[in-house]
C-alpha cells in the first residue's frame, strides 16, 4: 500500500501526561502558512475550469470583496471550493472532479478521486515550516497550571499513537471510540487514528455506561481509548468504571487503551492496556495512510427526535476544508493569534473549532479542561488575561450562568487581547449578546452568533465573513457562509421570495463540510434532510429573513408552537422573558390546548436575591412578552425554578419539561445525557405545587 513518508523526529518517550505535567512552554505561535500540493501532483483538472496556481488562492480571491467571494461560491461552486482545495490542501493525488452531489437522491461526495491524509494536513505541513510553534494550550483545571505542545511534539506523541493502534490491530476504516476529557492526548488520540484511516468517534467524557455502551455498539467499535479519570471543577471523575461498565454488553470491543491523568492507579482487566507504557515502546514515526476523499473520517452522535442517537458521517477533504476556512473567515484567524474555544472535544464545535480547523491552519488552539466558574466566576476572563486568548468562543448557556454574577469578575482581568467574541450552540437572548459584547469585549469587539449543526460540519450562518463596514446586529446570525444558499421555506414546502418572511430553514445546494450519512442508515439520513424538502437540505429549524435580507434563527422547527393559529418560535419567547433583569434564564414549551390548541408554557430561573416578590416579576414578564411580541403569545403558565435540566454539553432536555408539563412523568426516557438528573426531581415537585394552588385558586373563583 502506499503511503506518505515525512520526516521522522525522535521523542523521549516517557509518560505522555507526565511529561506534559512537568513542562512550561513559552514558545509562541509563529507564522501560519498555505499548505502547497504535493510536487508530485501539480496537475490540471480536466472537468475544470483552469484554476489558480497552487500558493496563490489566498492572494488572487482575497482581492475579491467578500460579496464578490460569496457571489463566486454559489454560482460557481466548482471553481470556488476546487481552487479553495487546490491550494489550501496538501494532496497525495489530486482529485479530478470538484463535486458529485444530488440532494433529492442522497448523494453527497466532493473532490472526487483525490487522496489526502488529515494529519498530515493538521501536522507535518506546519512541523516543516515552524516545528517549535505552539500547538495547543492545554488549560488544565487548576488555573496556573497550563501546558504548551508544540506541532512537533505534538506529532511525536500522535505517531506513537498511531503506531500503539496498529500494533494492537486497528486498522484503516476500524472504529475507535475515544472517551477522554478535553486534553493533548485526546487530540493525538483523534489525529492517531486519522492518520492510520481509523474511524474515530468522541463520546463526551461524562456520557453514562449506557450511553456510552450504546454509540460503540452502533458503530461497532474495535478500541476505546480512556483515562483513568478526569478533572473537571476541582472534582475527580471516574472515567475507566464508566468505560468498564459499558465494554461488558459491547462485544465487538477488543482492547481498551487506558491514560492514567491523575496519580489513583486505574484497575486493569484482560481488554486493558497501560497507553503511555506501550507508546513508550512505538516509534515517533508513523507513515501516514493515504485516503480517498470520501473516505470516513469521523463520526460523531447526536441526539434524534426518535430518542436514539444517531452516528453523523463526516468525510475527509470536504469537512477539513471546510473547518479550515470557517475558523480563518468567520472569527478574523490571523497569523499569531491565540484561538480560545472553551467547548469539550466531545462535540462538534471541539472538533470543528478546537481540533481541526486551528490545527489545519496551524493556529494556536486552546483545550479547556474547567468550567467557567471554577474556582470563581472569572475563570474565563482570568484565562483570557493569562494565555492572552485573542478570540473566545462560548455557548450563550455559560454566558447566561455569568450573567448572574457581578461584572466585576470581569472587569479585574485584561481582556484587551481579545478582537473577536462568538457565541455557539443555540441562538443567542439580547441581554446574553449584550452583556458579552459590552462587558467581556469593553464595545470594541465584534461579536459573531454563528448558526451551524453537527450535521453542516462547520458554521453556515454568521454576521462574519462581511464587509469592513458590514453591521453586526445584536443577536442574529444574519450572513450565509460562503457555499451556503438558505432558502427560507413556506407552509406548502415551496420557496419564500423576499424579505420579510419566515419559515422553514433548508439550504438549497451541498457545500464541501455537511454531513454524508446516518451510520448504518442512509435512508434515515434522506428521511431526516433531505426528504422534507425534495432538493434541499432541511436543517429542522426555523428562520426570518429580515427586510434587509438577513437571517434570524428562532428555533428548533419542532419547538415552534401553533396559538389559535398563530405560529410562534419559543426561541423568540424565551428572548423576550431574557430581557428582564431579574432573569437570567427561560424555557419555553408548547403543552396542547382545548381552545386554542397550544399554549405556551416557561419555566423561568430567577437571580438570587429576587424572591422577594416573584408574583410582580412574572406580570412584568407577562407585560414583557405582550409589548415585544403580541398578547398572544404570553405564556399561559410561568414556573419558576432553580434549574433547568441541562445535557453535559448544556443543551436544555426540552422533552422532559413537556413531560412534566404535561403531567405524563411516569416515563421520563432515557435521562443519561443529563448533567445532573436531580433537577428533575426538584421541577416535579415545583410543578406539583404549582398544580395545587392553581387548583385552589380555581376553587375560590
Amino acid at each position: 500500500m502506499q503511503r506518505i513518508n515525512m520526516a521522522a523526529h525522535s521523542s523521549s518517550g516517557t509518560g505522555f501526561f507526565r511529561t506534559l505535567l512537568s513542562r512550561c512552554r513559552t514558545s509562541g505561535p509563529g507564522k501560519s502558512r498555505t499548505p502547497g500540493l504535493c510536487q508530485q501532483h501539480r496537475c490540471r483538472l480536466s472537468s475544470l475550469p483552469p484554476l489558480p496556481p497552487p500558493g496563490t488562492w489566498s492572494s488572487r480571491l482575497s482581492r475579491l470583496s467578500h460579496r464578490d467571494l460569496y457571489r463566486l461560491s454559489v454560482t460557481d461552486p466548482d471553481q470556488f471550493w476546487g481552487s479553495a482545495a487546490t491550494d489550501r490542501l496538501r494532496w497525495v493525488k489530486l482529485f479530478q472532479r470538484v463535486r458529485d452531489c444530488d440532494l433529492s437522491g442522497g448523494k453527497i461526495s466532493w473532490f472526487l478521486g483525490g487522496k489526502l491524509n488529515v494529519s498530515v494536513n493538521c501536522l507535518d505541513v506546519h512541523v516543516e515550516k515552524h516545528p517549535d510553534r505552539v500547538a495547543l494550550i492545554w488549560e488544565r483545571d487548576e488555573p496556573g497550571t497550563e501546558v504548551k505542545v508544540t506541532y512537533r511534539e505534538l506529532l511525536e506523541t500522535t505517531s506513537r499513537l498511531a503506531n500503539a493502534l496498529k500494533s494492537y490491530g486497528i486498522e484503516k476504516g476500524d472504529r475507535v471510540a475515544i472517551y477522554m476529557p478535553a486534553s493533548p492526548l485526546a487530540v493525538a488520540a483523534m489525529l492517531a487514528c486519522a492518520r492510520i484511516g481509523a474511524v474515530h468517534t468522541v463520546v463526551f467524557a461524562g456520557f453514562s455506561s449506557e450511553a456510552l455502551s450504546g454509540r460503540i455498539q452502533d458503530a461497532q467499535c474495535k478500541a476505546v481509548v480512556t483515562c483513568n479519570q478526569g478533572v473537571r471543577g476541582g472534582r475527580l471523575i471516574d472515567l475507566k468504571s464508566t468505560v468498564d461498565a459499558a465494554v461488558k454488553s459491547c462485544p465487538s470491543v477488543q482492547h481498551v487503551f487506558v491514560s492514567q491523568r491523575t496519580e489513583q492507579p486505574a484497575a486493569m482487566g484482560e481488554l486493558d492496556v497501560p497507553l503511555e507504557k506501550v507508546m513508550s515502546c512505538q516509534s515517533s514515526v508513523c507513515p501516514a495512510e493515504p485516503l480517498d476523499s470520501e473516505d470516513v473520517l469521523f463520526l460523531l452522535y447526536t441526539s434524534g427526535s426518535t430518542g436514539k442517537p444517531k452516528g453523523i458521517v463526516h468525510t475527509q477533504a470536504g469537512y477539513l476544508l471546510y473547518a479550515s476556512l470557517t475558523h480563518q473567515y468567520v472569527f478574523d484567524y490571523r497569523d499569531g493569534d491565540v484561538f480560545g474555544c472553551v467547548a469539550d472535544v466531545g462535540w462538534i464545535t471541539g472538533h470543528s473549532y478546537v481540533v481541526y480547523g486551528p490545527l489545519c491552519n496551524g493556529a494556536t488552539t486552546v483545550l479547556f479542561e474547567s468550567t467557567p466558574v471554577y474556582p470563581n466566576p472569572g475563570r474565563y476572563w482570568e484565562t483570557v488575561q493569562r494565555l492572552r486568548i485573542t478570540q473566545f468562543y462560548g455557548a450563550p448557556t455559560a454566558l447566561r450562568l455569568l450573567l448572574k454574577y457581578d461584572e466585576s469578575w470581569v472587569k479585574k482581568y485584561d481582556r484587551s487581547s481579545l478582537r473577536t467574541l462568538g457565541s455557539v450552540g443555540e441562538p443567542i437572548n439580547h441581554e446574553a449578546w449584550h452583556w458579552f459584547h459590552s462587558v467581556v469585549g469593553d464595545g470594541r469587539c465584534p461579536l459573531v452568533d454563528t448558526w451551524w449543526q453537527t450535521e453542516t460540519g462547520g458554521v453556515c450562518i454568521a454576521p462574519r465573513p462581511a464587509e469592513e463596514a458590514a453591521p453586526i446586529l445584536p443577536a442574529m446570525a444574519m450572513r450565509p457562509f460562503f457555499g451556503i444558499q438558505p432558502v427560507v421555506m413556506g407552509d406548502e414546502g415551496e420557496p419564500l421570495p423576499g424579505n420579510s418572511v419566515s419559515g422553514a430553514l433548508c439550504i438549497s445546494q451541498p457545500w464541501p463540510g455537511m454531513a454524508r450519512s446516518i451510520y448504518g442508515d442512509h435512508q434515515r439520513f434522506v428521511d431526516a434532510y433531505l426528504k422534507p424538502y425534495p432538493g434541499y437540505y432541511f436543517t429542522g429549524d426555523g428562520a426570518s429573513r429580515s427586510e434587509d435580507g438577513y437571517y434570524q434563527i428562532t428555533g428548533r422547527m419542532d419547538d415552534v408552537i401553533n396559538v389559535s393559529g398563530h405560529r410562534l418560535g419559543t426561541a423568540e419567547i424565551e428572548d423576550a422573558l431574557d430581557e428582564h433583569p431579574a432573569v437570567p434564564e427561560t424555557a419555553v414549551i408548547g403543552i396542547p390546548h382545548d381552545i386554542k390548541g397550544e399554549v405556551p408554557f416557561a419555566f423561568v430561573v430567577l437571580k438570587e436575591g429576587v424572591g422577594g416578590d416573584p408574583p410582580a416579576v412574572l406580570q412584568q414578564l407577562r407585560d414583557l412578552v405582550a409589548t415585544k411580541i403580541a398578547k398572544y403569545a404570553v405564556p399561559e403558565h410561568f414556573l419558576v425554578v432553580k434549574r433547568l435540566p441541562k445535557t453535559r454539553s448544556g443543551k436544555i432536555m426540552r422533552r422532559i419539561l413537556r413531560k412534566v408539563a404535561t403531567e405524563t412523568t411516569r416515563d421520563l426516557g432515557d435521562m443519561s445525557t443529563l448533567d445532573d438528573p436531580s433537577v428533575v426531581q426538584e421541577i416535579i415537585e415545583a410543578h406539583e405545587l404549582y398544580r395545587k394552588q392553581r387548583s385552589q385558586e380555581k376553587k375560590k373563583n
